[in-house]
């Protein structure tokens, strides 16, 4: 380090009067009492970047206590140098320098690495929290390594051939059954046309080695591999089905089948357990299962497609008595956050896996299956899918499986009939949260939709268009709920009166105004504006013809209506 000194400063705005609390993933503490070696300096930074990046504060105990600085290191400038000198690839570090409770300590900021970081003396180091919650340093073996270089896209180990794997692990039925999945989902049907050489080239199944020959990949036997070359080959591959009630086991098995066979078992033996009925809505019967069917296989075959097979570990399928729970070996890959799902561009980890999937029709060729659970879940009325209990090792998808709102599910469908479409995704979440929360701002709504206000602003306009929702407001502070006859049809009295005010007031000035707009009003128009039935405009009109405010001209089919003089 060079020898001009660092001035000592006061805790910047931001860092705290303060030191974090304890040690942490993000957060290591390092004594400098005894003058802490260079060498273990730069490999606690490069355990921090080789994880969730963080801060290093040195001259701090391990308990929290600021003891200080050595002598020899209260000269901070050429921290950062040294870091990059003896980082590969080099690691940029920022160093501040400051006083706590009257000593000089030196704050760290580590970022994340995306790759993998060694010391130039060859150590691969990367932090993990252990058991007790206590965080430590531990060697970055090559699986890790492996396993971090794919969930930055560096790498895809389903491209890979498998060590020792013939195409005699490949499985014929498997190929067929492959084939009929095509059909069956509605998958690339020029594959239909091609034989198993053919169709193993164009799926990534096989990769074809410099001498001419052909070697199954990990996508290859994942998907039409032997069961038997499977539990030899791919250890980390394995998926669990459970059934807990009031904690009592009703079914609990794990399998090492091929993809395609392991989501035909597992929705086989979840049907069982998914009672259905039906509702009429208009011409249709509408199916209410206790989990939409398109969700579970969306949601599995993530689970399946995007673990990370560097990881051992199971996917589990958990039915219980708080609902549907999904998880998956291998956190989000980076990018990915939880504040992103819906938005981002889809970053599958095994990238030559997933597109084989698409090809084939399992999973969503746009690679938006999360909308599609999403919609599964909001269509019939049930809370959001929640991935909250996601962390840095596991995905964890919870499916909520209480009762559906029917008339939410009424409300849906006839929107969509009317639509001739599906409703957007952003507009069905929006229709759920204005359920569930009563009164929504466009900044509450981003947030839902994972979008910016302007976008969250157009969504909700246009279902204020489309009849479905009520604006309350000018512009500043303008704040959005269901439009009143949904609220009636929801039930919900009592919301419906706060939110809203009493429909047949609020109907009766639409109609006056719109016959002071326009000149005369007609039932057709009530209809429209109001969102009523014919019987139920009829009515209205009778009503307020009855009471002077309006007057009648034509009869029957051709009648309208005009303001009466002084209304």
């Amino acid at each position: 380090m060079t020898d001009r000194p660092a001035s000592l400063a006061q805790p910047p705005a931001g860092y705290a009067d303060s030191l974090p609390a304890c040690e942490s993933l993000t957060v290591e503490f390092k004594s400098d009492r005894a003058r802490l070696s260079d060498r273990e300096l730069v490999e606690a930074i490069a355990c921090l970047a080789n994880a969730e990046g963080g801060e290093l504060w040195l001259g701090v105990e391990d308990d929290g206590t600021p003891t200080g600085l050595h002598a020899e290191h209260m000269q901070l400038s050429g921290l950062p140098g040294l870091v990059a000198a003896r980082t590969s690839p080099s690691l940029t570090v920022s160093v501040t320098s400051m006083a706590i409770d009257g000593v000089a300590v030196a704050h760290i900021a580590v970022p994340k690495a995306h790759g993998e970081v060694a010391t130039t003396g060859g150590v691969y180091l990367r932090r993990r929290l252990k058991a007790d919650g206590q965080p430590e340093c531990v060697a970055m073996l090559p699986h890790d390594r492996s396993s971090r270089a794919s969930s930055f896209g560096l790498m895809d180990a389903s491209a890979q051939v498998v060590a020792g794997a013939t195409l005699a692990d490949l499985d014929p039925l498997e190929r067929e059954r492959l084939r009929q999945s095509v059909q069956q989902y509605g998958g690339d049907r020029v594959l239909l046309e091609l034989d198993d050489e053919a169709l193993d080239g164009a799926l990534g199944l096989t990769a074809r080695q410099v001498g001419g020959s052909r070697l199954p990949t990990l996508a290859g036997l994942l998907l039409v591999g032997r069961e038997q070359a499977l539990r030899d080959l791919v250890p980390t591959h394995e998926f669990a089905f459970q059934v807990l009630a009031r904690e009592a086991v009703g079914f609990n098995e794990f399998r090492r089948f091929p993809l395609l066979k392991a989501l035909d078992w597992l929705e086989t033996n979840f049907r069982p357990y998914n009672p259905e009925r039906e509702i009429q809505v208009g011409l249709f019967r509408v199916p209410v299962p206790k989990v939409d069917m398109g969700a579970f296989r969306e949601a599995v075959a993530n689970a399946l497609v995007h673990r990370d097979y560097h990881r051992l570990g199971a996917v589990h399928v958990r039915l219980d008595d708080e609902g549907l729970t999904i998880s998956n070996p291998g956190g989000l890959v980076d990018g990915v956050t939880l504040a992103n799902l819906l938005t981002t561009e889809p970053r599958p980890r095994n990238r030559a896996l997933a597109d084989a999937m698409k090809r084939v029709g399992v999973v969503e060729r746009s690679g938006r299956g999360v909308d599609k659970i999403y919609r599964g879940m909001l269509r019939l009325g049930r809370p959001e899918p929640d991935y909250r209990r996601t962390d840095t090792h596991n995905v964890v998808l919870q499916l909520a499986t209480v009762d559906a709102d029917e008339a939410f599910l009424r409300l849906v469908v006839s929107e969509e009939g009317r639509r001739g479409a599906a409703l957007p995704i952003d507009s069905l979440i929006a229709l759920a949260a204005l359920r569930e929360l009563k009164r929504l701002t466009t900044e509450e709504l981003a947030l839902h939709i994972q979008r910016d206000p302007a976008q969250a602003r157009r969504t909700l306009e246009a279902l204020l268009e489309a009849g479905l929702a009520q604006a309350h407001g000018a512009t500043k502070g303008r704040t959005y709920t269901l439009a009143p006859g949904i609220y009636q049809a929801d039930g919900d009295k009592a919301a419906y009166t706060r939110q809203a005010g009493f429909a047949a007031i609020q109907h009766e000035q639409m109609v006056l105004s719109y016959a002071m707009q326009h000149g005369r009003v007609t039932r057709a128009d009530v209809i429209t504006l109001c969102r009523l039935s014919p019987d139920q405009a009829a009515k209205l009109l009778k009503r307020m013809k009855e009471q002077g405010r309006l007057v009648q001209h034509g009869e029957r089919r051709w009648a309208s209506y005009t303001v009466t003089q002084g209304a």
